[in-house]
Order: structure tokens, then C-alpha cells, then sequence
């Protein structure tokens, strides 16, 4: 998944981006100011924004109305050292999907993202199902009929993505805009080759296949073999 984290505060940015990485194996862009966080979520495809309130050049509240006016629905959690329930108020009336309040914990920060991205994509829960194929997303785990697969984190991050969008044509140029932050070098052949290591751990020994290609379309996961 890729988020953006639009936040002035450097150390706190650079905390947040590194334990979503880290931890979440997320994606993340970091923006410093509104202007250049308003930009990035208008050219890029996040699967969620972190937009903190006070911000220079352009407020937050200002990004996320600029944002939903343009008709741009990246979930957004928003981060507040304001106190009141009328701010709250407000930014949830402008568009918001969450709020935290500064200070907070760096793990319901991973948390609430992560429920906020599940929710978006139709998927309450955190555990995704497919046939006999479980991936759980907070533990990073993928089994396949109760067999627990050996994926690498990228193999499980582009399964984890293929899961949320189950049934449906996943294009090689999708697959690079929700797992790579802008700063990763993407090499041409490289969504080909996790394909191909997820589909001898997936795929090998099971008779149904779940993996699919749809040449010069895209990838898709379902359980029914393609006419």
C-alpha cells in the first residue's frame, strides 16, 4: 500500500514514514508543507493520506477541501494538536475519515490506517480469504489450504494488494503506483518477476489456480478459470 504523510514537523514526518515502512511495509511519500502535500495526492494514487492541520504555505483544512472538491476520495486521517470537539467537527465535515490527536502512538497510527484502507476497499476485517487462500494483513501472513507460504515482503505486498481488489483486472501500472514510493527505482519486468515467484508458491501444487493473466490487461486473482 502507499500512503503520503503531509507533515512540517521533520522528526515527527520521518518517525511516521519510517514505521510505516518498517513495520507495515508501506509504501511513503513525505510532503512538508500543504502546497507540496496538495500536490502529490492530486498526481499520485495513495491508498491513504496522513495530513497534519498546521501546516505552512497551505493548512491542512484547506488541502483536504481543495482535495474533495476536486473529487479526490483517498481516505484521509488527520492529525490534530487542536483541542475541541468543533474542530474535530469541522474536519470531519470537510471530508476527513479519521483524526488523532498529538501526541499518539505510533502503533494505532498503523492501526487506524490500516482499518481506514480495508474499509476503503470493502474489506472490514484484516484478514482476506479467497478459496482456500488466507492472507492476514496485520501479521503479514499468506497460508494456502492451512499451509503457511514463504513469500518475500514484496511477493506478500503485491498479494495482499491483488487480495483487496480480488476479482477484478489489476494492471501492471496499478501495481506500481500503490507499492512504490516515488523515490524506488521500477524496473520494467519487475511486477513479472513477483508474479511469477507468488504463483509457484501459490499456485504449485493446488489444482485451482488463482492467479490469472489477462495479456495486455493485467493480473487478476479469482477462484473460476478465465474463458
Amino acid at each position: 500500500m502507499r500512503v503520503a504523510v503531509i507533515e512540517d514537523e521533520r522528526r515527527l514526518a520521518e518517525n511516521i514514514a519510517a514505521s510505516l515502512r518498517e513495520t507495515a511495509g508501506f509504501a511513503v511519500d513525505v510532503a512538508r508543507d500543504g502546497e507540496e502535500g496538495l500536490y502529490l495526492a492530486q498526481v499520485n494514487v495513495y491508498d491513504a493520506l496522513v495530513l497534519d492541520l498546521m501546516l505552512p504555505k497551505l493548512s491542512g483544512a484547506e488541502v483536504l477541501t481543495r482535495l474533495r472538491a476536486a473529487g479526490v476520495r483517498t481516505p484521509v486521517l488527520v492529525l490534530t494538536a487542536q483541542e475541541g470537539v468543533e474542530s474535530v467537527l469541522r474536519m470531519l465535515d470537510r471530508g476527513a475519515d479519521d483524526y488523532m490527536s498529538k501526541p499518539f502512538d505510533l502503533r494505532e497510527l498503523r492501526a487506524r490506517l490500516g482499518a481506514l484502507i480495508r474499509r476503503s476497499q470493502g474489506h472490514a476485517a484484516p484478514l482476506l480469504a479467497i478459496a482456500d487462500l488466507e492472507v492476514d494483513s496485520t501479521r503479514a501472513e499468506a497460508r494456502r489450504g492451512g499451509v503457511a507460504l514463504a513469500l518475500t515482503p514484496m511477493e506478500f505486498k503485491v498479494l495482499e494488494y491483488l487480495m483487496h481488489r480480488q476479482g477484478c483486472v489489476v494492471s501492471k501500472s496499478e501495481l506500481l503506483e500503490h507499492l512504490y514510493d516515488f523515490n524506488c527505482e521500477k524496473f520494467s519486468n519487475v511486477i513479472e518477476v513477483y508474479i511469477a515467484g507468488l504463483r509457484k508458491k501459490v499456485d504449485s501444487a493446488p489444482a485451482q489456480k488463482l492467479i490469472h493473466t489477462l495479456r495486455g490487461h493485467g493480473y487478476m486473482l479469482r477462484e473460476e478459470d478465465l474463458p
